[in-house]
Parts: structure tokens; sequence; C-alpha cells
């Protein structure tokens, strides 16, 4: 960035990251006071706007329309609630030490085994990040190994999503069912509910926010072939081995970028489920990437 480019992002930054959190330390009374329940909200749209750099890079940049990245962001905020969720403990309504309520409600026996590791903090951020990034590491490889691009690449991202929609829907996967992960007490000992607590969320937001900013630039110009990527017209035959690394390390690096910052925000669908474990629309693609399924 230039002189004057760096000069309005700190000042963007100063505003967002103090301004806002200082408006809402002003006493009740003021004119100028923010209301508590704005400083989450704006946090919120810090997280959605961290989503949008990813899909203008993976979109904008690379020229891939993926219909998809909502469930890498789904994901981050899952591996984030679970660690809630095991943190809640004896203060849930059954007041169980090792299940969530939900599945002493559904009369589960024991914690499955994907649960483990979610009670420490370090292993629950761990997952925030590689869980998306491996499941756009597989999908990603079988998909750009088969050649598939264009509306083709849209329709199967978006089949991902919904597939992934109708497995969370299950009670008997272990996530919440339609009701999601709820009744988040405490991160790291500072209670939720609490608005310093939820300040310091908001400031955490936009710095993930600024550092996805930051971090987009070089990559760009690091992956120069991104440009081909988009152009419309054919590559040289020297290129094509580039465009589907380009591609891929695009896809793979915008999908760990989905998930929302330190997820603590109740991530349920609030839908009717479907008593399907699937459809064949999200089947057959999945199929078709491994070679088991003869076409579309």
């Amino acid at each position: 960035m230039t002189p004057r480019g760096w000069l309005v992002f700190f000042a963007i930054g100063a505003v967002l990251a103090v301004g806002v959190p200082l408006l809402n330390a002003l006493p009740s009374g003021s004119a100028l006071q923010l209301p508590d329940y704005l400083v989450p909200l704006l946090g919120k749209y810090a997280c959605f706007a961290l989503l949008a750099l990813a899909l203008d890079l993976v979109w904008g940049y690379a020229g891939i329309l993926s219909l998809g990245h909502g469930a890498f962001f789904a994901l981050g905020g899952y591996a984030m609630g679970m660690h809630l969720m095991r943190r809640i403990g004896t203060r849930g309504v059954y007041r169980d030490p090792v299940l969530p309520d939900f599945m002493v409600f559904l009369n589960w026996k024991q914690l499955p085994w994907y649960w483990y590791g979610f009670d420490h903090f370090a292993f629950a951020a761990a997952m925030v990040v590689l869980v998306p990034g491996l499941l756009a590491f597989v999908f990603g490889w079988f998909a750009f190994r088969s050649r598939v691009t264009g509306v083709y690449l849209s329709i199967i991202t978006q089949a991902l999503t919904y597939a992934l929609l109708l497995a969370f829907f299950r009670n008997d996967m272990g996530f919440g069912g339609n009701n999601g992960l709820t009744d988040f007490k405490d991160l790291l000992g500072f209670d939720l509910h609490a608005p310093a607590t939820r300040s310091g969320l908001y400031i955490a937001s936009v710095i993930a926010l600024g550092l996805g900013y930051l971090v987009t630039g070089p990559l760009v110009a690091s992956l120069i072939i991104i440009f081909a990527i988009g152009w419309k017209g054919g590559l040289h035959s020297v290129l094509s081995w580039k465009k589907g690394r380009g591609e891929f390390s695009t896809w793979s690096t915008t999908a760990q970028r989905r998930q929302r910052t330190f997820g603590t925000r109740s991530l349920s669908y609030r839908g009717t489920p479907t008593d399907r474990p699937g459809c064949p629309s999200a089947k057959a693609p999945a199929l078709y990437l491994l070679g088991l399924y003869p076409k579309l």
C-alpha cells in the first residue's frame, strides 16, 4: 500500500477497534453512548467482512465461483462452539460434568470420540483452522484433479454445503441437531454475557479482519497466476499445471479464513430439519469426484 493507503487503513482500524468500545463505555444517559447490543452485532459484521474478503480472493481474483464457503465458515464456528459447550459442565440444565445438555436429553451414554480434546482452548483454536482447511484440501484435490470447473464446480460446492447441513441437522450426529449449540457460559474464564467480554471479542474480530486484509495483498501479489486463472480466454499449455496449482492453493487458503474469529455464538439453523440422511443430488457429485458414480 501507499503511505496514504496505510494512513487510511490505520485510521479506519482505530475508529473501529477503539472508537466503538469507547462509545459503548460512555454513561447510559449520554447521547453518544453505543447500546450494548450493537457491539456483538458489529463484531458479527466484521466476521462476515472477513468472509467477504476470502470470497473476493477466490472468486474475484481466481475466478472460482464457490457456493460452499459458508460450510467452512460454519465448521470453524462449530469447532469453537464445541469447546464452549464442554466448558459449561455442571452449570448446564442437567448438571452433567461431561456430556452437553442436548446429549443428556437425547439419552447419550458417553461423549463421542470427535468431541475429545475440545475441553482445551488451544486444541479448539487449532481445529477452527485445521478442520475447514483439511476439508477444502481434500475436496479441492479431487475437484481440480478431475478438472471440474465453472458452473459444475459451483454446483458441487453448493451440494457439499447442503450435505453438511443435512448431516448436522441429524440428532445422532452429535452436533445439537436443528437447535445447534447454545447456552454458552464463558470463554477462558470470561463471562460471555458481560459487556467487557463482548467488547473484547469485538476488538478481536476487528483485528482479525485487519490481519486478513493485510495478508490478502501479499497473497495476491505472490500468486500472479491468479490473474491468468481469471482470464476468460485460453491459457498457454505451459501454464496449465500452474493454473491448476494456483486454483487449488487459493481454494484451500481461502477456506481457512472462513471461520468466525473465536466463534462464540450459536451456529444453529432455525428451520425445519429433514428426516432423510441425505439426498441423491448431494451424494452424486461426491461419488462422481471419487470415481464411483458414472456421470452427473
